[in-house]
């Protein structure tokens, strides 16, 4: 089964990183994929370092911009990226527009695709 972890903020980051763990720990086949909502060092890569968490596969990188611009790249960067990989699995947290445009995935995705919003009570 071939997981993806999709994710574009700190708080996502540090609710996510346990299943990240876990995903190590078990050796599964799953990859990060990062739009890069928070873009900062400060926002983004501290939280990978103090977690020690692997390099993510994808970083869409879309940094800052207008809502539209923000939103457009990211539907853009996930689409693609879901189309190359055909994940049976999708993990998203949140409220925020990576998760959003999660939900807005590619009709011709193969249907195995299951989509999955964690709540932040898993990590709690």
């Amino acid at each position: 089964m071939n997981l993806s972890i999709i994710l574009g903020t700190h708080p996502e980051i540090i609710k996510m990183s346990p299943i990240i763990r876990e995903c190590e720990k078990r050796g599964l086949d799953y990859f990060i994929l990062h739009t890069g909502q928070h873009y900062s060092y400060n926002m983004d890569k501290v939280f990978f370092e103090q977690l020690d968490l692997p390099e993510v596969k994808y970083n869409l990188d879309v940094g800052s911009g207008s809502h539209a611009e923000e939103t457009g790249k990211m539907l853009i960067g996930i689409e693609k990226v879901l189309l190359k990989e055909n994940p049976d699995v999708v993990l998203v947290e949140g409220d925020t527009n990576t998760v959003l445009l999660t939900l807005h995935r590619p009709e011709n995705v193969d249907s195995r695709e299951r989509l999955f919003i964690l709540k932040s009570v898993l990590t709690q």
